[in-house]
């Protein structure tokens, strides 16, 4: 089965961080940060395409006070240790930056209707000192060899904070098995506009290797995604087995109107075809604080492979 999609405009608007998810059974998994980022939604289809006027559903909402009760983002749905898991973060009321990374988990087979309840906040191993002491957010999931790993981005420094992103090996599925490991800091000035900043992981495999997107800068023009590479039989707690790439991946495109680029997800279409989910904005100038300014929307890009390489554009149609 063919559909026609959209590409490389906006698909489901004001829906920020979109997480795209196809499960074994075919069907489409639709979630992301709401602009009053007060609850997380799920929409469900049997094609892609359909997810954009699919129902919405809210499967949660924010508490009044304490943790999680301000600044819920970037959900993502994941089906592993045999259940179904959203991995998203939150901050409190009183404290809306103490940002921290939380699970809920599923009791049913179907996660629209099924009955969701809070694991609380994700767990670093015992003898880990820093793994969520901090801002911390954005995690994502993915295995590799029979493990799973758990990916996210965490703050640290004295004066001008900075966000790095970690990896450790899961024990199940709020617990880490591993401390965590350093695998990208902002190095270069694509990735220290605004702040220094990379955030927002996503994980495909292809060919034996491992490529990692992330997210780089403050959240307006700027924005963009940069990349890591790894073989899929190397040690992907070891640094070292992770290559970057010195540029951008993807940025913005101002002859094609669409601004900031990031923090992308990966699906495939009808036909098993690797398509990117990400956000994007489509006016230059934003009014007010970019972060609350509802305008980043959802969009699709078909992902070209040239020499076992994801290659990523807004030529690609």
């Amino acid at each position: 089965m063919t559909e026609d999609l959209i590409y490389n405009k906006p698909w489901i608007m004001q829906r920020a961080d979109p997480y795209v998810l196809r499960h074994t059974d075919g069907k489409y998994y639709f979630t992301a940060s709401v602009p009053a980022y007060d609850r997380i939604v799920l929409r469900c289809s049997d094609t892609l395409g359909g997810l954009a006027e699919a129902e919405e559903k809210t499967l949660w909402h924010c508490h009044e006070s304490g943790p999680m009760s301000r600044h819920i983002w970037a959900p993502e749905l994941h089906h592993i240790f045999g259940k179904w898991h959203i991995y998203f973060a939150g901050g409190e009321k009183d404290d809306p930056w103490k940002i921290r990374p939380y699970v809920l988990e599923c009791s049913g087979d179907d996660p629209m209707t099924g009955e969701w309840t809070e694991l609380g906040m994700m767990r670093c191993r015992e003898d880990d000192e820093f793994s969520f002491r901090a801002f911390s957010l954005d995690g994502t999931v993915f295995e590799n060899g029979g493990a799973h790993y758990y990916v996210w981005a965490e703050k640290v420094g004295v004066g001008k904070q900075i966000s790095n992103l970690y990896i450790a090996r899961m024990k199940d599925a709020n617990t880490l098995d591993t401390v965590q490991v350093m695998l990208t800091t902002p190095d270069y000035d694509w990735e220290r506009h605004g702040f220094w900043v990379n955030e927002g992981p996503a994980v495909i495999k292809r060919g034996g290797r491992i490529f990692l997107t992330y997210s780089a800068s403050d959240t307006g023009a700027a924005y963009c995604m940069g990349m890591l590479t790894a073989d899929e039989n190397s040690d992907l707690l070891d640094p070292r087995s992770w290559s970057k790439e010195r540029r951008p991946v993807l940025s913005t495109d101002a002859e094609k109107g669409i601004y900031g680029p990031g923090h992308n997800s990966f699906t495939v279409d009808a036909e098993g075809n690797d398509i990117l989910v990400f956000h994007a904005r489509t006016e230059s100038e934003i009014t007010g604080d970019p972060l609350y300014n509802p305008n980043r929307h959802a969009m699709l890009m078909p992902v070209r492979w040239e020499n076992g390489r994801p290659v990523f554009g807004f030529d690609n149609i």
